[in-house]
Protein backbone atom coordinates (compact mmCIF):
# COMPACT_ATOMS: atom_id res chain seq x y z
CA UNK A 1 0.00 0.00 0.00
CA UNK A 2 1.40 3.41 -0.92
CA UNK A 3 2.73 5.62 1.83
CA UNK A 4 0.46 8.49 0.84
CA UNK A 5 -2.45 6.47 2.25
CA UNK A 6 -0.59 6.02 5.55
CA UNK A 7 0.44 9.66 5.83
CA UNK A 8 -3.10 10.80 5.06
CA UNK A 9 -4.53 8.40 7.64
CA UNK A 10 -2.23 9.77 10.33
CA UNK A 11 -3.16 13.30 9.20
CA UNK A 12 -6.83 12.48 9.60
CA UNK A 13 -6.25 11.03 13.08
CA UNK A 14 -4.40 14.17 14.12
CA UNK A 15 -7.03 16.48 12.64
CA UNK A 16 -10.11 14.64 13.91
CA UNK A 17 -8.73 13.34 17.22
CA UNK A 18 -5.34 14.76 18.30
CA UNK A 19 -1.58 14.54 17.87
CA UNK A 20 -1.52 12.55 21.11
CA UNK A 21 -3.91 10.02 19.56
CA UNK A 22 -1.51 9.61 16.62
CA UNK A 23 1.25 8.68 19.08
CA UNK A 24 -1.03 6.28 20.97
CA UNK A 25 -2.18 4.57 17.75
CA UNK A 26 1.39 4.18 16.49
CA UNK A 27 2.58 2.82 19.84
CA UNK A 28 -0.32 0.40 20.27
CA UNK A 29 -0.15 -0.88 16.69
CA UNK A 30 3.47 -1.98 17.19
CA UNK A 31 4.35 -1.14 13.61
CA UNK A 32 7.46 -2.55 11.94
CA UNK A 33 8.06 0.89 10.38
CA UNK A 34 7.42 2.64 13.67
CA UNK A 35 4.90 4.99 12.08
CA UNK A 36 7.55 6.58 9.86
CA UNK A 37 6.06 6.66 6.36
CA UNK A 38 6.93 8.56 3.22
CA UNK A 39 4.27 9.37 0.65
CA UNK A 40 6.13 7.51 -2.11
CA UNK A 41 7.11 4.46 -0.05
CA UNK A 42 5.27 1.14 -0.14
CA UNK A 43 4.22 -0.56 3.09
CA UNK A 44 2.30 -3.70 4.09
CA UNK A 45 -1.43 -3.11 4.31
CA UNK A 46 -1.42 -4.98 7.62
CA UNK A 47 0.19 -1.91 9.20
CA UNK A 48 -2.83 0.17 8.17
CA UNK A 49 -5.15 -2.46 9.62
CA UNK A 50 -3.19 -2.44 12.90
CA UNK A 51 -3.48 1.35 13.15
CA UNK A 52 -7.20 1.34 12.45
CA UNK A 53 -7.76 -1.38 15.06
CA UNK A 54 -5.75 0.62 17.61
CA UNK A 55 -7.75 3.78 16.79
CA UNK A 56 -10.98 1.83 17.15
CA UNK A 57 -9.97 0.54 20.57
CA UNK A 58 -9.15 4.06 21.80
CA UNK A 59 -12.02 5.92 20.15
CA UNK A 60 -14.81 3.39 20.60
CA UNK A 61 -15.69 3.75 16.90
CA UNK A 62 -16.12 0.53 14.91
CA UNK A 63 -13.29 -0.37 12.54
CA UNK A 64 -15.61 -0.41 9.51
CA UNK A 65 -16.94 3.07 10.37
CA UNK A 66 -13.40 4.42 10.78
CA UNK A 67 -12.26 2.97 7.44
CA UNK A 68 -15.30 4.40 5.61
CA UNK A 69 -14.76 7.79 7.27
CA UNK A 70 -11.11 7.66 6.25
CA UNK A 71 -12.14 6.92 2.65
CA UNK A 72 -14.35 10.02 2.62
CA UNK A 73 -11.54 12.11 4.10
CA UNK A 74 -9.02 10.64 1.65
CA UNK A 75 -11.15 11.51 -1.36
CA UNK A 76 -11.18 15.14 -0.25
CA UNK A 77 -7.41 15.07 0.14
CA UNK A 78 -7.03 13.56 -3.35
CA UNK A 79 -9.11 16.42 -4.78
CA UNK A 80 -6.55 18.85 -3.33
CA UNK A 81 -3.40 16.83 -4.06
CA UNK A 82 -4.30 15.57 -7.54
CA UNK A 83 -6.57 18.14 -9.22
CA UNK A 84 -5.67 16.82 -12.67
CA UNK A 85 -7.61 13.61 -11.87
CA UNK A 86 -10.82 15.63 -11.82
CA UNK A 87 -10.45 17.57 -15.04
CA UNK A 88 -13.40 16.79 -17.27
CA UNK A 89 -15.31 14.83 -14.63
CA UNK A 90 -18.84 16.23 -14.78
CA UNK A 91 -20.44 14.08 -12.08
CA UNK A 92 -19.84 11.18 -9.70
CA UNK A 93 -20.92 8.48 -12.18
CA UNK A 94 -18.61 9.89 -14.85
CA UNK A 95 -15.69 10.02 -12.43
CA UNK A 96 -16.24 6.60 -10.83
CA UNK A 97 -16.86 4.79 -14.13
CA UNK A 98 -13.42 5.98 -15.27
CA UNK A 99 -11.46 4.74 -12.27
CA UNK A 100 -9.62 1.97 -14.14
CA UNK A 101 -9.03 3.65 -17.49
CA UNK A 102 -8.29 7.16 -16.26
CA UNK A 103 -7.50 7.38 -12.55
CA UNK A 104 -5.62 4.12 -12.01
CA UNK A 105 -3.67 4.64 -15.24
CA UNK A 106 -2.55 8.06 -13.96
CA UNK A 107 -1.82 6.70 -10.48
CA UNK A 108 0.45 4.03 -11.97
CA UNK A 109 2.35 6.74 -13.86
CA UNK A 110 3.03 8.47 -10.53
CA UNK A 111 3.53 5.28 -8.49
CA UNK A 112 4.52 2.40 -10.83
CA UNK A 113 4.71 -0.10 -7.96
CA UNK A 114 1.24 0.71 -6.59
CA UNK A 115 -0.95 -2.34 -5.96
CA UNK A 116 -4.38 -1.02 -6.82
CA UNK A 117 -7.75 -2.70 -6.48
CA UNK A 118 -9.64 -3.38 -9.68
CA UNK A 119 -13.02 -1.90 -10.57
CA UNK A 120 -15.17 -3.32 -13.37
CA UNK A 121 -18.15 -1.32 -14.58
CA UNK A 122 -21.05 -3.76 -14.81
CA UNK A 123 -23.76 -1.22 -15.52
CA UNK A 124 -23.78 2.51 -16.21
CA UNK A 125 -26.68 4.71 -17.21
CA UNK A 126 -28.04 8.07 -16.06
CA UNK A 127 -29.66 6.68 -12.91
CA UNK A 128 -27.48 3.73 -11.85
CA UNK A 129 -23.85 2.70 -11.73
CA UNK A 130 -22.77 -0.79 -10.68
CA UNK A 131 -19.09 -1.38 -9.93
CA UNK A 132 -17.47 -4.71 -9.17
CA UNK A 133 -14.55 -4.26 -6.76
CA UNK A 134 -11.73 -6.82 -6.55
CA UNK A 135 -8.93 -6.73 -3.98
CA UNK A 136 -7.16 -9.40 -1.97
CA UNK A 137 -6.60 -6.76 0.74
CA UNK A 138 -10.36 -6.47 1.44
CA UNK A 139 -10.54 -2.71 1.78
CA UNK A 140 -14.12 -2.53 0.51
CA UNK A 141 -14.97 -0.19 3.40
CA UNK A 142 -12.25 2.18 2.16
CA UNK A 143 -13.60 1.89 -1.39
CA UNK A 144 -17.10 2.70 -0.13
CA UNK A 145 -15.77 5.69 1.80
CA UNK A 146 -13.97 6.97 -1.30
CA UNK A 147 -17.20 6.60 -3.28
CA UNK A 148 -19.11 8.50 -0.57
CA UNK A 149 -16.46 11.20 -0.71
CA UNK A 150 -16.88 11.38 -4.48
CA UNK A 151 -20.66 11.69 -4.19
CA UNK A 152 -20.26 14.46 -1.60
CA UNK A 153 -17.68 16.23 -3.78
CA UNK A 154 -20.08 16.37 -6.71
CA UNK A 155 -23.04 17.15 -4.41
CA UNK A 156 -25.34 14.55 -5.91
CA UNK A 157 -28.24 12.64 -4.33
CA UNK A 158 -26.80 9.15 -4.76
CA UNK A 159 -27.38 6.15 -2.50
CA UNK A 160 -24.59 3.56 -2.25
CA UNK A 161 -25.21 -0.05 -1.33
CA UNK A 162 -22.93 -3.05 -1.57
CA UNK A 163 -23.04 -6.80 -1.51
CA UNK A 164 -20.44 -9.56 -1.59
CA UNK A 165 -19.87 -10.88 -5.11
CA UNK A 166 -19.24 -14.44 -6.25
CA UNK A 167 -15.48 -14.24 -5.67
CA UNK A 168 -14.30 -14.01 -2.06
CA UNK A 169 -12.26 -10.89 -2.72
CA UNK A 170 -14.99 -9.05 -4.65
CA UNK A 171 -17.86 -6.76 -3.74
CA UNK A 172 -20.53 -5.21 -5.94
CA UNK A 173 -21.35 -1.54 -5.35
CA UNK A 174 -24.70 -0.18 -6.49
CA UNK A 175 -24.87 3.60 -6.83
CA UNK A 176 -28.39 4.84 -7.48
CA UNK A 177 -29.29 8.44 -8.29
CA UNK A 178 -32.24 9.70 -6.21
CA UNK A 179 -33.47 12.52 -8.50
Amino acid sequence: MKGVVFTEFLGMVEKQFSADMVDVVIDDAQLPHGGAYTTVGTYPHQEMVAMVVALSQHSGIAVTDLVRAFGEYLFGRFVIAFPSFFIGASNAFHFLSGIEEIIHTDVLKLYPDAELPKFDVEHHDASKLVLLYHSPRHFEDLAEGLMRGCVAHFGEPIVITREPAAHGDSHRFHLTRQD
